[in-house]
């Protein structure tokens, strides 16, 4: 449950409660960790305060039974400031302290957990103090469980708020506490499964009594599971809305309004329902972890079997080296040896790859391979042995369907400009506006003529073009001409133009 309730927590939050762990990154973090342990010893025989010289006492009746606990001669006060600058403890000045003058000036603190920072201490207790050998997946717990919502029915049925409020708070509690044996102990079978691979006798050791343990759950989990289902909802039976509101009103939480109880109690009690109770075919969670563990059975199964066939056989992993140890001491020489070890774990000679420098006329023949600079060499090379080529022309994508619409695009244009030039020959270049086709066949003539023209005599006679059976006759002329075309007119001063059928390319 508090986890869950820690996903409410803002980044800044969450940076202030990992404040709280700062002591086991310090230095002398063990003598942090013992500190707080005297206080913890105060606060057990109700010394909810302590100043230094009574943590300094607790210490020293620490050291006595535990060795490594320290006693620092100095520095404990400061050393308590820190926990306070951390929120671990909180730091009050008590003036009644002081006997004379002076103490009262030197300051006398006294110290005592907060609230967050004895969670935080007792978080680190917790992990230092887990062990792996006590987890288990508790088979006695579902009729506690059973007997709990059997309970719970009947005190909602009879309007005993206080007794559903004791009911719900114990299943919350088993809940909780179901989920984190389940998931502890699977992660631990798994662990145990992987290192036993490599210690079978610590396996088979424990063998038996793992496999009853997970056998007995499972039958326990399918005998209870059924009436845990039909306890559920007869519980839901008497009345959930009743039920939840009772639980809110005896619930003694003083800083959570009543709406805030009745909504944190509704979500623990979908996490019961969860467990036991099916709905839409759905598993539920008791059934997964029936499956689970059932799965955890067949796989310890399975091992146990592998480990008795090998030891029956004789033939493991172990064995297979002290064999191969024995085979390689009794080779003739050391080239069997080498021979047999190379066969036995697949292991070849080096291959030398003989290649030269770039520019070897800049490194001396005196120079050791080991200080000579290095070759570069290609992948094919070291891969197979054979040098880099860039092999033989690979043959011309030859592309039929483009090839023969570019074709039919030529095919087209050049009946386009037949066209054109048959128009221009029939109707003339003058009182019209010739189109694109037209005046591109028209500049390509009168280029033609253009280039074929001479001068005679001081002067610029006629010239003539030809092209797709039209010519072009430049006629020299005083008032010039101008043709007309979508692009603008074309003025032709000095020429006038004449068009007529004639031979051409």
């Amino acid at each position: 449950m508090a986890e869950r309730r820690a996903l409410d927590l803002d980044a800044l939050a969450v940076s202030d409660r990992f404040q709280l762990f700062n002591f086991t990154r310090r230095d002398d973090h063990i003598t942090y960790l013992w500190i707080l342990r005297a206080l913890d010893r105060l606060r057990e025989v109700h010394q909810v305060q302590a100043g230094a010289e009574d943590v300094a006492t607790a210490l020293r009746e620490l050291s006595a039974s535990h060795p490594g606990a320290p006693v620092p001669e100095h520095g404990l006060r400061h050393r308590l400031d820190e926990l306070s600058a951390d929120g671990v403890v909180h730091r009050f000045d008590d003036a009644s302290r002081a006997g004379d003058l002076a103490s009262y000036r030197n300051r006398q603190s006294v110290y005592q957990f907060s609230e967050l920072g004895y969670w935080a201490y007792r978080a680190v207790e917790n992990v230092l103090g887990a062990r792996v050998e006590d987890v288990n997946l508790s088979r006695l717990v579902f009729s506690d469980v059973l007997e709990d919502l059997t309970a719970l029915a009947e005190a909602n049925r009879t309007g005993q708020t206080e007794s559903v409020y004791r009911r719900l708070s114990r299943l919350d509690s088993v809940m909780e506490d179901m989920g984190r044996r389940s998931a502890q102990f699977h992660v631990t079978l798994g662990e145990i499964l992987r290192s036993t691979q490599a210690s079978p006798e610590v396996f088979l050791r424990h063998k038996n009594a793992l496999l009853v343990h997970m056998s007995d759950f499972m039958a326990e989990l399918d005998r209870y599971l059924p009436r845990l289902d039909q306890a559920v909802h007869d519980v839901e039976g008497t009345g959930l809305a009743t039920l939840l509101s009772r639980a809110a009103e005896a619930d003694e939480r003083l800083f959570m309004a009543r709406d805030e109880r009745v909504e944190d109690w509704r979500r623990r009690w979908r996490a019961v329902r969860g467990w036991f109770a099916s709905e839409g075919g759905a598993p539920t969670r008791a059934a997964e972890l029936g499956a689970a563990t059932r799965s955890a059975v067949s796989g310890v199964i399975a091992l146990l079997r592998q480990l008795t066939e090998a030891q029956r056989g004789g033939v493991n992993r172990s064995t297979q080296l002290r064999h191969l140890a024995e085979w390689v001491f009794n080779t003739p020489d050391d080239g069997a040896a080498h021979a047999l070890m190379g066969a036995a774990f697949n292991v070849r000679s080096a291959r030398h790859l003989g290649t030269a420098h770039e520019d070897d006329e800049q490194i001396p023949p005196t120079t050791t391979w080991w200080d000579a600079p290095g070759v570069e060499l290609s992948v094919t090379l070291f891969r197979s042995d054979r040098a880099p080529s860039t092999g033989v022309p690979k043959p011309v994508k030859r592309n039929a369907g483009a090839r023969s619409a570019l074709r039919r695009q030529q095919a087209q244009d050049r009946a386009a400009e037949r066209v054109a030039a048959a128009r221009l020959a029939d109707e003339g270049a003058h009182d019209r506006v010739l189109d694109e086709a037209d005046t591109r066949i028209l500049l390509r003539l009168v280029t033609k003529a253009l280039e074929s023209r001479s001068v005679v005599a001081g002067r610029l006679g006629s010239a003539t073009g030809a092209d797709g059976g039209t010519a072009v006759r430049l006629v020299p002329s005083d008032r010039g001409s101008s043709v007309r075309t979508s692009r603008g007119t074309l003025h032709l001063p000095g020429f006038r133009l004449e068009l007529a059928t004639g031979k051409g390319k």
